[in-house]
This record gives C-alpha cells, structure tokens and sequence, in this order.
C-alpha cells in the first residue's frame, strides 16, 4: 500500500489483529501517536468531526497533538476518544 500510493512512510497492515488488540484500539480510526523513544504520546480521534454533523475532517486534534511532539512538548492531557465503526474482530 504504501508503495503503490507513494507514501513516504510505511502502512502497518495487521492482518491477525494482534497489534490492534494489544493497543486496546476500539474502532476505525483509532489513533497512536508515540514519540521519538516510542512511548505513546497521544491516542485519540483525529478531529471532532463525527457521523452525521456535518463537521469535515481537517485533523485538528491529530495536527496539535503532532505538533507539540514535534515541538518537543507533551500533547494536551485532554483526550478525546475515535468516533467510528467498532472494529470487526476475527
């Protein structure tokens, strides 16, 4: 995937689903960020856009929780959890 759609950085593809269950992730999407030392720095929706208010997905969440780790900060201590379909476990 990440290949073929010319991503500059890999796709996880878990196809056994054991990543997303040590994660603890609960629905599409769900996401991880972790810092340069790989300790997780913020998990969360991507933005306070959900089904059905019409609000569009720009990120804003997912953007500041990127900056402040790239700024060297902790991201807010407020987090919001991923609003989406329940994830289909096997």
């Amino acid at each position: 995937m990440a290949v073929t759609a010319a991503l500059p950085f890999p796709v996880l593809y878990d196809e056994t689903q054991q990543v997303a269950r040590a994660f603890g992730a609960a629905c599409t999407a769900d996401f991880f960020l972790f810092d340069g030392k790989g300790k997780l720095a913020d998990r969360g929706r991507v933005n306070d856009s959900t089904p059905g208010n019409k609000k569009p997905v720009m990120g804003a969440d997912l953007r500041a929780a990127l900056d402040a780790v790239l700024e060297g900060y902790a991201p807010s201590a407020q987090q919001h959890p991923s609003v989406g379909c329940s994830i289909k476990w096997k």
